[in-house]
């Protein structure tokens, strides 16, 4: 059980701090794609990819005082911000993480706003249609954020950057 605690907190302790529940999910989801070991099943939700798993593991780990949860109030909505605590460091530092090119991946990831980790954790979940079948459904499951053909071709090109990542470690 805790092994998988363990890798939420790698990607928690290489991405420093993740603010938002949203890029949060996408970020593992999309991290899960390219193949590394997070268990997690996700479903498509309003948001793209969703895990309710991987909620019910991030409240754990705040539970445990492992990670940090701040909530902010962000004009009408509230937002969160998430860090390892010195206690999951601590814990952290008690196993083996042999995911070399995670930190560098995550790092990456949340530089980018979650709206656009949402298209291409989107374009990811479709990943076994042709790129015309995932624009479609694009346009048609994510109308209201507006998509653009040339977002979606940047969502390609970013999850093709990723995989190179991955090579090159």
């Amino acid at each position: 059980m805790l092994k998988e605690h363990a890798k939420l907190m790698s990607a928690f302790l290489a991405s420093g701090e993740i603010i938002g529940r949203k890029k949060l999910q996408k970020m593992i989801f999309i991290a899960k794609k390219l193949s590394f070991p997070f268990q997690e099943k996700f479903q498509f939700h309003f948001y793209g990819p969703y895990s309710e798993e991987l909620t019910l593991r991030v409240e754990e780990l705040c539970n445990m005082g492992f990670i940090s949860e701040l909530r902010e109030k962000k004009g009408g909505y509230f937002q969160y911000r998430y860090t390892v605590t010195e206690e999951g460091q601590e814990f952290l530092n008690m196993y083996e993480k042999a995911m070399p090119s995670l930190p560098e991946c995550l790092q990456d990831m949340n530089e980018q706003s979650s709206r656009f980790l949402e298209l291409v954790s989107t374009v990811l979940y479709f990943d076994t249609l042709p790129k015309e079948e995932v624009t479609e459904k694009i346009f048609t499951l994510k109308s209201k954020q507006k998509y653009t053909h040339e977002e979606i071709g940047e969502a390609y090109d970013y999850i093709e950057k990723l995989n190179q990542k991955l090579v090159v470690s």
